[in-house]
């Protein structure tokens, strides 16, 4: 009962705080549209990542005050909101959005995610997401497009043109490499070579770092670890049943030569690309299992 409890306290009180600023978003965004000149639309955006990062902030207030869960936060010192980044994450659960927000909300610029085309449709947050700029992505399996070879590489148009509306002010692109969430059952689909991961794809990154490198400061390699041996859902985050969740950041430096190639028409550099996704990849799988072996001790 007192989970059932939290868990509709601390949803009711996000819902509030999603259709209080919800208005103020959507008025911005919409001024956007009509107003004249690069300099008022820049406005317009800053403005609306302030009201999101508001929204985020008071979130966080509603966990500190309702859930028992520790963020353990390693790594996030020098951070900066003057400058953009790309984040790149291991992904488990819908709980990891809310660890990210935790890390970096007001410490980097918001977040901008690539998200599923299904999520537009998401009440009220789909509005949000259309607000914040977010691209809507399409998922086709390799039947559906063997049989329609002209939707071929559309994420990566998608891509390219979110890119270039990221290009006037800061942000922290977050891209997951794994382009789901992990479960043990895709994990065994895949016959993924790393123990805690899914075989990573390299073509989205690359787009980002074509189209942002200059602008980019760093890559924040972020590792969730959950602890306990389950990956927790968004309610048992809200309704306690989360205790604590580990968020490791290992800044690393951008190498310009990874920004400078044809990823679609250069077979060597889209070698080089995926040979840094895989260490990237080889890497952070050796981190979880160094994490565990640190709980479990």
């Amino acid at each position: 009962m007192r989970r059932l409890l939290t868990g509709l306290t601390v949803t009711l009180l996000l819902l509030l705080n999603t259709l209080i600023l919800i208005g103020p978003m959507l008025l911005i965004a919409i001024a956007r549209l009509v107003l004249p000149g690069k300099a008022l639309k820049a406005a317009s955006s800053r403005g609306v990542m302030w009201v999101a990062e508001t929204w985020a902030e008071i979130n966080k207030l509603i966990f500190a005050l309702f859930l028992p869960v520790k963020w353990d936060i390693r790594g996030n010192a020098t951070l900066r909101q003057d400058t953009s980044y790309l984040v790149i994450s291991n992904h488990q659960s819908w709980v990891d959005i809310p660890a990210l927000v935790q890390a970096f909300n007001r410490k980097t610029p918001y977040f901008k995610f690539f998200l599923k085309q299904e999520l537009i449709w998401v009440p009220f947050l789909g509005l949000a997401f259309w607000a914040l700029d977010y691209p809507f992505m399409k998922r086709y399996s390799k039947a559906f497009l063997s049989k329609n070879p002209h939707l071929k590489g559309q994420d990566l148009e998608i891509t390219k043109r979110a890119c270039e509306k990221f290009k006037d002010l800061p942000v922290t692109v977050v891209n997951y490499l794994e382009g789901t969430r992990f479960t043990p059952a895709k994990h065994a689909q895949q016959a993924s070579p790393y123990q805690y991961l899914l075989k990573p794809k390299a073509g989205g990154v690359a787009f980002v770092l074509a189209a942002l490198g200059e602008q980019l400061d760093a890559v924040l390699d972020v590792t969730l670890v959950y602890p306990g041996g389950r990956i927790p859902g968004f309610w048992a985050l809200i309704s306690g049943q989360v205790d604590k969740v580990i968020i490791d950041i290992h800044t690393r430096p951008l190498d310009p030569a990874l920004c400078q190639g044809d990823y679609e028409n250069d077979p060597d550099f889209r070698a080089r690309v995926q040979t840094w996704v895989t260490e990237l990849w080889v890497e952070k799988d050796a981190r979880i299992a160094q994490i565990r072996a640190e709980i479990e001790a």
